[in-house]
């Protein structure tokens, strides 16, 4: 009975923290995505009935936004974190990145997955010092390759040399506050301590949006990000 007692007064405490959640919609007319030309390589061709098509703005009918990421920037102070000792996945799947934008901690691993019986090249591409480039060929018999990145980067473009519309981004963070946004343009970030935080939404082409918020218990905050095309400079100005 102590023993259950303590164990749900740990509980307890672990989530005891505040939500932020809201969501992220692209304003204005949404750009068609072209369909993605695969016939050079036969077996990318053969694994879609139906044309893939690019991704880099991927919105509902309402404008709701997908593969935004969403991340505490600032606020967190001198906290440190566990690393999570379970990694995540990047599956070549259908001559694509599975899935387009996704999250990381520093430390924790990657796995790079090759589902496809085809040859890959992954090329990973960070700017920020301590994390290292990579760019190693995949041949369909190479099942499985392992990255890490040690610095706090948002975002990382991972690319294939091979198939060159082949794309995807990870945010890489020393926390483990970030979320991407599903079909519906939602995210949520759980159990944040209170504070003040700077909350960032990044999406691969448009410029990111913060907002400042303040968590005071365990209570949820709402915020929704909205996204539209920068306005093109007019000659001369």
């Amino acid at each position: 009975v102590v023993t259950a007692a303590v164990a749900l007064m740990l509980a307890t405490h672990i989530n005891a923290g505040g939500t932020i959640k809201g969501t992220a919609k692209f304003v204005g007319k949404t750009p068609r995505m072209k369909a993605i030309k695969m016939a050079a390589d036969p077996i990318c061709a053969t694994k879609h009935e139906i044309p893939a098509k690019t991704e880099w703005l991927v919105a509902g009918l309402n404008g709701e936004l997908k593969n935004v990421f969403v991340y505490i920037k600032e606020g967190l102070g001198d906290r440190k974190f566990p690393v999570p000792e379970e990694p995540v996945t990047i599956d070549q799947r259908g001559c694509l990145y599975r899935p387009h934008v996704l999250g990381v901690q520093t430390g924790q691993p990657i796995e790079i997955l090759n589902s496809d019986g085809t040859l890959h090249n992954v090329h990973g591409l960070p700017k920020k010092p301590g994390n290292d480039r990579f760019n190693e060929a995949m041949p369909a018999a190479r099942k499985k390759i392992t990255k890490t990145f040690n610095t706090p980067e948002v975002l990382v473009k991972i690319k294939c040399d091979v198939h060159p519309w082949m794309g995807c981004w990870v945010g890489v963070l020393d926390h483990p506050y970030y979320d991407v946004t599903d079909a519906g343009g939602s995210f949520e970030l759980k159990d944040l301590p209170p504070g003040t935080y700077t909350v960032e939404a990044v999406q691969e082409r448009l410029p990111p949006q913060t907002e400042t918020l303040t968590i005071k218990g365990d209570e949820t905050v709402t915020v929704d990000f909205l996204f539209k095309r920068p306005e093109k400079k007019k000659a001369g100005g």
